[in-house]
């Protein structure tokens, strides 16, 4: 199965846009530009609120919670790898 990226926020969090920029850079590299990204925000889900709002960005590699807050560059990079990116 290729590798797939959610990335859950809200509008108006830095440390929101910081994970996007990283996740941004990322999906820029060729080896990965294939990856798809789904972004979705607490306000919008009752249950991704309740289940996130203490912990947001998350970013989920193939549903699978891989950060929460901070997103490290070479982490998702070579998790993207592992999971056939």
């Amino acid at each position: 199965m290729p590798a797939s990226l959610t990335l859950i926020g809200k509008p108006d969090c830095h440390l929101c846009e910081d994970a996007r920029e990283v996740v941004d850079r990322v999906l820029a590299d060729p080896l990965f530009a294939a990856v798809p990204l789904t972004e979705k925000s607490i306000l919008d889900d009752a249950e991704l609120y309740d289940r996130h709002w203490e912990e947001i960005p998350v970013l989920l590699v193939n549903d699978r919670v891989h950060t929460i807050y901070r997103v490290d560059e070479q982490r998702l990079r070579t998790a993207l790898t592992e999971a056939g990116a």
